[in-house]
């Protein structure tokens, strides 16, 4: 949208342009997500944490000195209005490019153009360029010499990790900001807006507050979905002589139901605890129909991959030693891409737990240990376990007679390692599913080598 409202040909000479307006003009036809884009700073919402008094962000807008940005963010989070802000506080010409269609002919176009501009019109440009990370080396390397002589201010925008996604020599001449997914609250403040505002729908439509709850689900924090959806839906709405969004129209334009979730009520609750026990019960299909509840209601991706790091070890343990690799690996997947590609680890993690053999045997060793301790059975660490490494340590018989297991073959040997009071407490009890099944039979060897038994 911002390629066909914004970008200029720059194969113009710049007597051959019209002088561009320091205002954005949009089209009352544009799309609702277009209308609606902030004008100022004060309209932003979120990304508090670039934005408030003498971040960088802000200090840009205001006209602090310029310095080429890479905004990296998840989509529909204000980068592209962003860039816009910067161009009009600045008082620039704005120039936008997309990775997706753009390649080093139109690059140095721009350039050109803006250097032209510059020597003939005392005029400075903004080049936005969304999806920067589709560039390639060259392309990239080709806005190297621009942004460095500031012959162009960049603005560039990105969904990816910029220091795997962007050449070093780009990175290092620009300021990189990470913006955050919206909130809920932020997106519904939006629709809100959007609803009331003269640019918007005007006040003539009403939204129901369930439309208004699924409008906020659907969104996942990109404030374009969100207005789009609600255009959708009231596009659907005036057609059919409506006054109201109601939620079965938002369903039927989105051709997405409903999930009756409330992250902080019942449902919350039960779902998560069904996924839990249908894991345990190694009902993978049940498993993955709650994960899909979760998700599509808007749960909090990294809430389910905790629940999962919890689950490996308390429900899976030593029978799959590998469960909570998997586990942790989704929690980190989560967490490095977002959703809803994070999606795909999570299951990956729900199907690898759901199907491997199950075992309690770790929670229970830890929490009978635990029980021992808090009714006070500690007792004294053994001297021949204490540390040895400080002067006087001899003197005290600390680490005298300790007997160093490597020194035989078998590597295991007789020693005492707990207290006096816990000789002979057995906390861990393998079962015999699983890879557990070899702990069981060698667990009680190693006791009876290291007891003497």
């Amino acid at each position: 949208m911002q390629d066909e409202l914004f970008t200029v040909n720059p194969d113009l000479a710049p007597e051959d342009q019209p002088e561009p307006a320091r205002e954005i003009v949009v089209p009352p036809g544009a799309p609702l997500a277009v209308r609606m884009r902030p004008r100022s700073l004060d309209e932003v919402v979120g990304q508090q944490h670039l934005l408030a008094d003498g971040a960088p962000l802000r200090r840009l807008v205001e006209g602090a000195a310029p310095a080429s940005v890479l905004l990296y963010g998840p989509p529909g989070t204000g980068k592209t209005t962003l860039a816009n802000l910067v161009s009009t506080a600045t008082g620039r010409r704005f120039v936008a490019l997309s990775a997706l269609s753009a390649g080093v002919k139109e690059v140095r176009g721009v350039i050109e153009d803006a250097r032209r501009r510059r020597r003939y019109n005392d005029e400075n440009t903004v080049l936005f360029i969304d999806e920067v990370h589709r560039f390639s080396k060259t392309q990239q390397d080709a806005l190297l010499g621009a942004v460095e002589d500031r012959i162009v201010l960049l603005v560039a925008a990105t969904t990816e990790n910029p220091s795997f996604s962007v050449v070093s020599p780009l990175l290092s001449r620009s300021l990189v900001l990470q913006l955050r997914p919206l909130t809920d609250d932020d997106v519904r403040g939006l629709i809100r807006r959007a609803l009331a505002d003269e640019r918007g729908l005007g006040g003539e439509l009403d939204l129901t507050g369930e439309a208004e709850d699924h409008l906020v689900r659907l969104a996942g924090g990109d404030a374009r979905r969100a207005l789009t959806a609600l255009e959708a839906a009231a596009d659907a709405a005036a057609a059919t002589g409506r006054s109201d969004i109601a939620l079965a129209t938002v369903e039927s334009t989105v051709d997405k139901a409903a999930v009756r979730y409330d992250r902080d009520g019942d449902q919350h609750y039960d779902v998560i605890s069904a996924f839990i026990k249908s894991i345990r019960g190694s009902d993978v299909d049940a498993a993955l129909h709650y994960l899909a509840r979760m998700i599509e209601a808007g749960e909090d991706p990294r809430f389910i991959a905790r629940r999962l790091v919890v689950h490996a070890s308390e429900d899976v343990g030593m029978a799959d030693p590998t469960a909570l690799q998997s586990a942790v690996a989704a929690a980190h997947a989560v967490q490095f891409i977002g959703m809803p590609e994070g999606r795909l680890a999570l299951a990956q993690a729900t199907v690898h737990l759901a199907t491997a053999p199950k075992s309690n045997a770790v929670i229970t060793a830890i929490d009978a240990a635990l029980g021992d301790v808090r009714a006070g059975r500690a007792g004294t660490v053994p001297p021949h376990l204490r540390d040895g490494h400080y002067a006087g340590a001899t003197r005290l018989g600390n680490a005298q007679g300790y007997r160093y297991p490597h020194n035989v073959p078998e590597g295991v040997l007789p020693q005492q390692y707990p207290p006096d009071e816990l000789v002979g407490a057995d906390y861990y009890h393998p079962t015999s599913r699983g890879a557990e099944r070899m702990l069981a039979e060698r667990v009680p060897r190693l006791r009876r080598t290291i007891r003497g038994g």
